[in-house]
């Protein structure tokens, strides 16, 4: 499975878990850290997790890595590393304090639009 196989499985199951604001960046000209990073919100902790459980679900279903987990259960956040790809889940409260997008403003956005549903 290849870094943008693997992002869109990523945001697919993000999405089917009711995601919020997904954005993905494309991470190549402006890091060594990965290819993508993909941060979402989820409107709970409950969400949050749940949004994390299903993308390893996922992820681990379409032959991907299994990815090293930052935060718990009980957490505000989730960082989901499989390399390539950085999956970043946050309650909108947390997203907001990290602004995660305006510390990489300089990585282009991937189009998803493909990959939700409206």
């Amino acid at each position: 499975m290849n870094s943008k196989d693997l992002l869109e499985t990523a945001v697919r199951a993000a999405d089917d878990k009711r995601a919020e604001d997904i954005v993905a960046l494309d991470m190549t000209q402006v890091s060594l850290l990965a290819d993508y990073f993909l941060i979402v919100s989820g409107g709970t902790t409950r969400q949050v997790q749940a949004i994390a459980d299903a993308i390893e679900e996922k992820t681990k279903a379409a032959g991907g890595p299994e990815p090293r987990i930052e935060g718990n259960k009980d957490s505000k956040w989730l960082l989901m590393d499989y390399g390539d790809v950085v999956v970043d889940v946050f309650t909108p409260e947390e997203r907001q304090f990290y602004n995660l997008e305006k510390l990489w403003q300089d990585a282009p956005l991937v189009d998803v639009k493909d990959w939700v549903q409206e």
